[in-house]
Parts: structure tokens; C-alpha cells; sequence
């Protein structure tokens, strides 16, 4: 029998990663997995309206005028209300504070437009496409106390084109962007995994079931 999973997703804008996940959800490519909550902390986020309309649990969180961790609070206690089992940051423009990475060990996801290590932080497409790499990408890494910095799950990488400029580059890659994060949410729900070091290593389904 299948056991469901409980996903939170937090976003800030339109949350297109959000849209793909739901729709990936829809169409049986995440098996066990629902979307238990969209959570936002600004009130005119279109992914809230998009999240209301397919009627799915949203929730604004304001998080204008107040501490980063009276916020995180709010925001953790919606989710553990919701009992998320997995968290997804879908373009969720704050840093989430250590308390909060506490109470989720290695269950917040994010994703990144860019290949870390390298570029991390605001505005990586654009940062790549100056520096003048051949090579770009995405990567979809469980969230740790520093910024883009836990252990990659997915990478996915776009070859950077002579005609390229970074907002053509920026779609491309968030073309590959809604294809990992639905690799990456596949691979941690199953839980057949482990973290040697920062390498996060895909288990045997045999050595699972020994383990269990």
C-alpha cells in the first residue's frame, strides 16, 4: 500500500517550480506525494492565486515588519499543522533561519539556477553568463544552515550558447529546473539514500531492505 507524503511548498512570486511539481503530482510522476500546503510571504505572490485556483490549501504569511525568526515560527507551525513531510522552496526569496532548518533535518529542498558550487546566491544565471562558462545548469540540493550549500541531490546541466544572452539562458535552464525538481523530490521520499560526507549516495533497494 502506498503511503502518501505530505509536501509544504514556500514561494514568493509566480512559483513556476511549484506549478510543475503539482502538475507531475497530477500526472502520477511523484507517486505518493500531495501537496499538503502553499505557503507565501507576500500576499500578492500569483503562485497563491494559482495554488487557490486548483484548489489547494494557501496560505499568506506576511513576513514584511517582522523578525526572521518570529516569521520562521509562523511559517513551522503551519507546516507541522499540516504534517509536511517534505518542504520545497519554489522561489522563496528568504533566508530561512538555522531554528528553522532544525526542525526539517534534511527535509527542506531547494533549487538553484546554477551548478554549485559555483554561483551561488541572487542572480546566478547572470553571474554565469558574465563570468563566461560553457557550461550551466540547475541544481536541487537539501537546505543546511548556509546558503546554497547542503548536499546535491540533482544537477542538470545547459550548454551556454554563442547566441545566448542571460535571459534566454535563464529559460533554459528553468526548462531543466521543473525537470530535477521532480527527480529530486522522487528520490527523498523514497528515502533510499544516504549523506557520506556532502555526496548524497542512492541506496540498493536490497541493501534497504537488509538495513530494515
Amino acid at each position: 500500500m502506498l503511503v502518501m507524503k505530505n509536501l509544504g511548498i514556500l514561494l514568493s512570486g509566480r512559483g513556476s517550480n511549484f506549478v510543475a511539481i503539482a502538475d507531475n503530482i497530477d500526472a502520477g510522476r511523484i507517486p505518493g506525494g500531495r501537496i499538503a500546503i502553499v505557503i507565501s510571504n507576500r500576499s500578492d505572490a500569483p503562485g497563491i492565486e494559482t495554488a487557490r485556483q486548483r484548489g489547494l490549501q494557501a496560505l499568506v504569511i506576511p513576513s514584511k515588519g517582522k523578525e526572521r525568526q518570529t516569521h520562521d515560527r509562523e511559517v513551522v507551525a503551519a507546516l507541522k499543522e499540516n504534517k509536511v513531510d517534505l518542504i520545497c522552496l519554489a522561489g522563496y526569496m528568504r533566508l530561512l533561519s538555522p531554528w528553522f532548518v532544525r526542525q526539517f533535518p534534511q527535509r527542506i529542498l531547494n533549487i538553484h539556477p546554477s551548478l554549485l558550487p559555483a554561483f551561488p546566491g541572487l542572480e546566478a544565471q547572470q553571474q554565469a553568463f558574465a563570468y563566461g562558462v560553457k557550461v550551466s545548469g540547475c541544481t536541487v540540493h537539501l537546505v543546511d544552515e548556509e546558503l546554497d550549500h547542503g548536499a546535491i541531490i540533482v544537477q542538470k546541466t545547459v550548454p551556454v550558447l554563442d547566441t545566448d544572452d542571460e535571459h534566454t539562458l535563464a529559460e533554459r535552464i528553468l526548462e531543466r529546473e521543473h525537470i530535477a525538481y521532480t527527480e529530486a523530490i522522487k528520490i527523498v521520499l523514497d528515502g533510499e539514500f544516504e549523506i557520506v560526507g556532502r555526496r548524497l549516495v542512492k541506496a540498493q533497494r536490497s541493501e534497504v531492505r537488509l538495513q530494515k
